[in-house]
């Protein structure tokens, strides 16, 4: 809880429309903070800046002197002393500008949405009221990825590899969304329908109701 509102985390495989689906609480009244969104911010400090170049040099910048991304990523992504260097000077600041959030939040806030991938392997998840995720059918969301990124098959997976398996985050999380429907979708059979899914999930947790019926 954070002044009396329910933290609810967003968890999900690649492709599975955690940003949807968070944005939905968002249109129900929820404070949403996107991690990613936090990233961005970080890489545009300049002490985050002074560190990368004391570690990388010039190589993970860009030559309007923006940070490479991509370049990072590809220093990390096979190294885990590198990543968790890297997640060490990160994820102090998110969180300290996702609680900077909250404090400033409107009073009328329903509660505060986590849009972060790593909720589980951060350990946030222990901060949250409740974890919602996001199940999408692993054919739909290579799909989306191939479409959206230009991945196959093999990077998804090489990526996924790097999280908690998606059975055991879908098994020790809270409430499920199936989010089959997709992001264009404005209408769909009750059953499958986004929108009412996320709103009966939040109004279980805001009224304190038990969880899915096998945590209850």
């Amino acid at each position: 809880m954070h002044a009396g509102k329910p933290i609810i985390g967003i968890v999900g495989g690649i492709g599975s429309g955690k940003t949807f689906v968070s944005r939905l609480f968002g249109e129900l009244g929820c404070l949403v903070i996107e991690a990613d969104a936090l990233v961005r911010e970080a890489y545009d400090d300049p002490a985050v800046h002074r560190a990368l170049r004391e570690w990388w040099g010039e190589e993970v910048f860009q030559p309007d002197g923006r940070v490479d991304r991509p370049a990072i990523a590809r220093r990390v992504f096979n190294d885990p002393d590198q990543r968790r260097r890297l997640e060490g000077l990160l994820h102090p600041w998110v969180n300290d500008r996702r609680q900077i959030l909250q404090e400033q939040a409107d009073p009328r806030t329903v509660a505060f949405i986590w849009d972060t991938p790593l909720l589980f392997e951060t350990g946030l998840n222990r901060l949250c009221d409740a974890v919602v995720f996001v199940e999408v059918p692993e054919s739909e969301r290579l799909s989306r990825v191939a479409s959206q990124r230009g991945w196959d098959a093999a990077e998804l997976h090489r990526r996924e590899n790097l999280q908690l398996p998606l059975d055991k985050k879908k098994e020790i999380s809270d409430h499920v969304v199936v989010n089959t429907v997709g992001a264009a979708a404005k209408t769909a059979a009750p059953a499958c329908d986004t929108r009412s899914q996320v709103r009966e999930i939040l109004s279980r947790i805001v009224a304190g109701l038990p969880k899915r019926p096998d945590r209850a």
